[in-house]
C-alpha cells in the first residue's frame, strides 16, 4: 500500500509551498518564488513539480501563468522537462551565477552552440566536391581565351543556355538564354530590381519600384533590404491554400514563394497562382518569383514554376545556395523581355559579382548531368533527416504538431499559445541554434500570430543529427499528459 502511494506520488508530482509576492505579475512573482526555492536548497536537485493544472489550482492562477513560469525556468537552466519524466529541479552541483538571475540576455547564450538547426543552409558535407573539382578542370581547360577578361554582366552564355535547358525540364520554366540574366543569389537580384545598380557599380536606373506586396511571413533580412532601397512591402496574409492574392490591391509588385512557402510551407493553390497572373496582367504589374527550394519534395506531385504561366508577367528568381552551398555564389533572375535591359543597366558594364570560372563549372556540372544526381542524392538524404525528425517528435513530444515537412529543408514545429519565447530560449540553452516563427512574421501584418519553432534538418553533419535531434526534443515544452 505505501509502495502504491509513492509511485502515485512519484508521477502526479509532490505538493509545493509557494508565496507569490513582490512587483510585476503573478508570472513574475512565481518565478521568483521558484528560483529562490530552488536556490535556497527548498527544492532538491531531481525534485518533481507539480503538474500545471494542480499548481495552478492550489495557487489560485491561470494554467498558462505556470507553463510560462516552468519554460522560463526551463531556458534559465534551474528547471528541466522530459516527455514523460515531468517538469524537476535541474541536477547542479552549485547554484546558478547571479547573472542567471538578472536575466541578461549574455546569459542564454552561457552554453556554446553544438547543434545548429537554423533554416537557410544545406548540408555542408553534402557539396559534391569530385564533380565540382572535374567540371570546373573541363571548364577550365576548355575556356576560350576571353574568359579571362571582363565579364558580361549578363552572365556567361554556357551558363545561361544550360540553365534555359535545365529550369525547362525540371521546374517547368518557359524562357531562353537572353532572358536570363546572372547574379550573386537572390539579396543581389533585389537589389538590382528595386535599387539599380546593386552595390556592384552599375549606373543603370531602377527597373521596379513599390510598393511591393510580400507574404506575411518571410525572411526579414529581404525586408531590410527593401527598406534600405526606399520600398514599402506592404503584408498579404497567409493560410491553408498559401498567400492571400485577393488582397492585393495597387501595388507594383508582389514577391511569393509560390511552390513551398518560407518559412510555414505548402504551395499557393492552383486558383490562387491563376489569379495572381491575372491580377498582374489587369494592373500591368509584376510577380516576383522566389525559387528557393524548388528541387526539394517529397511526398507531393512536384509544382511546377509560376512562370510558366506568364513568361511576361513573372520574374523567377533562383540561386544554387540550397541545392550546393551559399558559398557559390551564383543566381539567376529568368526575366520578362521588357525588363532585360534595364537589369542589365542596373549592373553595369562589368560582371563584378559571379565568378566567370564558377559559371563554366556550373554549366559543365549541369551540362553533365552531375548536378541532377547530386540533387537526386541530398533529395533522398533531406527525405531521411525529415522521417527522422518526424519520428523523434512523435515519440517524444506527441503534443508537438509539425508542418511543412512535405518540401523544402526546415519543418515548423507548431507550439502551444504564449510558449515560442521561453523554448528559443531553452533550446539556446541546451545548445541549439533554431528561430522562433516570429521572427519570420511581417511587422505591419494583421494576421493573428501562431507561436512555433522553425527547425531546419539541413544544416547537421550525418554523425551529429541523432544528438540534435534528441537535445531539440529536450528543449520543447511540456505536452498536456504531464500537466494533468
Amino acid at each position: 500500500m505505501v509502495e502504491s502511494w509513492v509511485n502515485y506520488a512519484e508521477r502526479i508530482g509532490s505538493d509545493l509551498h509557494l508565496e507569490l509576492s513582490g512587483p510585476g505579475s503573478k508570472r513574475a512573482a512565481l518565478i521568483r518564488a521558484l528560483r529562490e526555492a530552488v536556490h535556497s536548497g527548498r527544492l532538491a536537485p531531481g525534485t518533481r513539480l507539480p503538474p500545471y493544472r494542480s499548481l495552478a489550482a492550489d495557487l489560485g492562477v491561470a494554467r498558462n501563468t505556470v507553463a510560462d513560469a516552468y519554460a522560463e525556468l526551463v531556458a534559465e537552466g534551474w528547471l528541466t522537462a522530459r516527455q514523460g519524466s515531468g517538469t524537476r529541479v535541474a541536477e547542479r552541483s552549485r547554484p546558478l551565477h547571479a547573472a542567471v538571475r538578472t536575466r541578461r540576455p549574455a546569459t542564454y547564450r552561457a552554453r556554446a552552440t553544438r547543434h545548429d538547426l537554423r533554416q537557410g543552409t544545406p548540408d555542408a558535407s553534402g557539396f559534391p566536391r569530385s564533380a565540382w573539382l572535374a567540371s570546373y578542370r573541363r571548364a577550365l581547360h576548355q575556356a576560350p581565351n576571353e574568359v579571362f577578361g571582363p565579364g558580361d554582366p549578363a552572365g556567361r552564355p554556357e551558363l545561361r543556355a544550360a540553365l534555359a535547358a535545365y529550369l525547362a525540364r525540371a521546374r517547368g520554366v518557359r524562357t531562353q538564354p537572353d532572358r536570363i540574366v546572372i547574379c550573386s543569389g537572390f539579396a543581389h537580384a533585389l537589389r538590382l530590381l528595386f535599387g539599380g545598380g546593386g552595390g556592384g557599380g552599375g549606373g543603370g536606373g531602377q527597373p521596379l519600384r513599390g510598393p511591393l506586396a510580400v507574404e506575411a511571413y518571410g525572411l526579414p533580412f529581404h525586408r531590410e533590404l527593401l527598406a534600405a532601397e526606399g520600398v514599402r512591402t506592404v503584408p498579404l496574409p497567409l493560410d491553408e491554400h498559401g498567400a492571400r492574392v485577393d488582397r492585393l490591391t495597387r501595388e507594383r509588385a508582389v514577391l511569393l514563394t509560390p511552390a513551398h512557402q518560407f518559412p510555414t510551407g505548402g504551395p499557393l493553390h492552383a486558383e490562387r497562382r491563376a489569379a495572381v497572373v491575372d491580377w498582374a496582367r489587369a494592373r500591368g504589374a509584376v510577380v516576383l518569383e522566389d525559387d528557393y527550394d524548388g528541387e526539394f519534395r517529397y511526398d507531393r506531385k512536384p509544382v511546377g514554376a509560376l512562370q510558366s504561366l506568364d513568361p511576361e508577367r513573372v520574374i523567377l528568381i533562383g540561386s544554387v545556395s540550397k541545392s550546393l552551398s551559399p558559398a557559390v555564389r551564383l543566381g539567376w533572375m529568368v526575366l520578362p523581355e521588357r525588363y532585360v535591359g534595364d537589369v542589365l543597366a542596373a549592373k553595369g558594364e562589368r560582371e563584378a559579382w559571379a565568378s566567370v570560372l564558377d559559371q563554366l563549372a556550373l554549366a559543365d556540372l549541369i551540362v553533365s548531368g552531375s548536378y541532377d544526381r547530386h540533387v537526386r542524392q541530398m533529395r533522398q538524404r533531406y527525405r531521411r533527416r525529415r522521417d527522422l525528425l518526424v519520428a523523434a517528435l512523435a515519440e517524444h513530444a506527441p503534443h508537438i504538431e509539425v508542418t511543412g515537412v512535405a518540401a523544402g529543408l526546415h519543418a515548423v514545429l507548431r507550439l502551444p499559445p504564449g510558449t515560442e519565447r521561453s523554448a528559443v530560449k531553452a533550446a539556446i540553452w541546451q545548445g541549439v541554434a533554431l528561430d522562433g516563427l516570429a521572427e519570420f512574421r511581417h511587422p505591419d501584418t494583421d494576421m493573428p500570430a501562431h507561436d512555433g519553432l522553425v527547425v531546419g534538418y539541413a544544416t547537421p553533419s550525418e554523425h551529429a543529427y541523432a544528438a540534435a535531434l534528441e537535445t531539440l526534443c529536450g528543449a520543447l515544452p511540456p505536452g498536456e499528459t504531464q500537466a494533468s
